[in-house]
């Protein structure tokens, strides 16, 4: 239960907002209740100032009984008395508390403006207050004005039950919103986990419109984008093992099916040279089939070591060209290359040899006698540019998006006969990558393809990285 997500934002809001709002309502509390304290007391002195000034201009018998008898018939008790706090004259009995103020009160240093001589309503049964009479300049006596703490009380307690009810009427809307916010929170995540479910149980087809504009919409847009792309993944997949599997099994058959026949006592030795060859060339297809199958997984492993060094790329493309001369002039194919002998670029040698075998293979593969092949290097400020043009089929517009895909191939039964395994331009492009490079190639059937490797100068101090 606790492990909700829903539960714990609830908690955690209302942790927080219960915490505002109870400093929010103390705070309140605390200052209506001391502004009430207050206004008794300032009316209480003020009523007292009133009578002392009455007193200073007239501090008489008979005044002062006018003030008790006027006092009478309030809320409020007056007790009158001389500089020495002698009682002269009040309008209510003098109780035990009332005596206790006076015998605590310092009748000489009260100010001229007059004072609170007791406010602690919380524990008395009455407050004070202590206004002097002043007449001529002479000190003649006290007004002191008592109020019961009872009123007080009262009031304090009215205004704390409405405070509690109103914090009662809050916590229920808190709540409330609380439960509504945390739904409306947690609702799209509930759906998000569901639809992970569902990928983790193999349904690629999961849709996620939320119709959010926010961090939720998004991560909606991601979930939906990552079952999309795992359903091309599962179908590339399957698609990938279909083709080796098919690939595995040519090869295997033709070296059991003409092994079974050249162990044949009826059969020639001229007969068994031929099949040997034809199951020697079986086998070397098989063996390039499995490397490229190898370094596919190394480069999906991350585990493709590419050591960048400065190379010549002139001196690298003679390399290569002297390499395969020999099978280009077989079929008659002119080999040519253009490089300006200046041009450095920072690669791996060995992996872009690689690359420019199985480019060139390519091209030869697909190229009549009597055509020619060119392979070319520039360079301007940023970047080296290499092509390898041919005069060969070409490749129909609809196939080019697809070539550097795995086992993907143009013409499989050619491809079959010409020994490829659709694996050299999806291994190209992938070391091409690690190097930062980007590959690409334009064709027009019937006329011939080019393929231009862009590559960026680099610096001098390139490092080896893995892929």
């Amino acid at each position: 239960m606790l492990n909700k997500v829903a539960l714990k934002i609830g908690l955690l809001f209302f942790v927080f907002i219960i915490f505002i709002e109870s400093v929010l309502f103390l705070t309140l509390y605390i200052t209506f209740v001391n502004e009430r304290v207050d206004e008794v007391m300032a009316n209480l002195l003020a009523r007292g100032n009133t009578h002392s000034e009455v007193l200073e201009d007239s501090f008489e018998p008979e005044t002062l009984n006018h003030v008790a008898m006027m006092e009478s018939a309030s809320d409020f008790i007056v007790i009158i008395t001389d500089e020495s706090g002698k009682q002269l004259a009040h309008s209510d009995q003098v109780v035990p508390e009332m005596l206790d103020v006076l015998e605590h009160t310092d009748f000489q240093t009260t100010s001229h403006e007059g004072g609170i001589v007791e406010e602690r309503w919380k524990a008395k049964q009455f407050i004070a207050t202590d206004s002097p009479i002043t007449v001529a300049g002479k000190h003649r006596g006290h007004v002191f004005m008592f109020a019961e703490t009872g009123p007080i009380k009262e009031r304090v307690s009215h205004l704390r039950n409405q405070f509690l009810v109103v914090g009662l009427i809050a916590l229920g809307l808190t709540i409330i919103t609380i439960f509504l916010l945390s739904r409306l929170i947690t609702k799209p995540l509930i759906r998000m986990k569901e639809a992970t479910e569902q990928i983790s149980k193999g349904n690629n087809h999961v849709k996620l419109h939320m119709g959010r504009q926010d961090e939720l919409g998004e991560l909606a847009n991601s979930i939906t984008a990552l079952s999309n792309d795992l359903g091309r993944l599962k179908n590339a997949r399957n698609d990938f093992l279909a083709s080796i599997s098919h690939e595995l099994r040519t090869p295997l058959t033709y070296i059991k099916g003409y092994a079974d026949i050249a162990g044949r006592p009826d059969t020639s030795e001229e007969e068994k040279r031929e099949y040997i060859s034809i199951i020697r060339e079986e086998t070397a297809h098989l063996t390039a089939l499995v490397q490229h199958l190898f370094e596919l997984a190394q480069l999906d492993q991350n585990q493709f070591s590419i050591q960048k060094k400065a190379v010549s790329l002139d001196e690298l493309f003679r390399s290569v060209i002297n390499l395969v001369r020999p099978v280009f002039e077989e079929k008659r194919i002119s080999l040519s290359v253009h490089c300006d002998p200046n041009i450095i670029a920072f690669i791996d040698r060995e992996r872009f040899q690689q690359v420019l075998l199985n480019i060139l293979d390519n091209a030869r593969k697909y190229s009549k006698e009597g055509t020619k092949v060119v392979l070319q290097g520039k360079q301007d400020d940023a970047h080296i540019s290499i092509s390898v043009q041919d005069e060969g089929e070409g490749i129909q517009e609809a196939d080019i998006p697809f070539v550097f895909d795995r086992l993907y191939r143009v013409d499989k039964s050619r491809s079959r006969q010409l020994g490829g395994s659709g694996l050299g331009l999806a291994i190209a492009k992938e070391i091409v990558g690690l190097h930062g490079g980007h590959i690409e190639l334009q064709s027009e059937y019937g006329k011939g393809t080019v393929v231009n490797i862009l590559l960026e100068r680099g610096d001098l101090h390139a490092e080896g990285i893995t892929g």
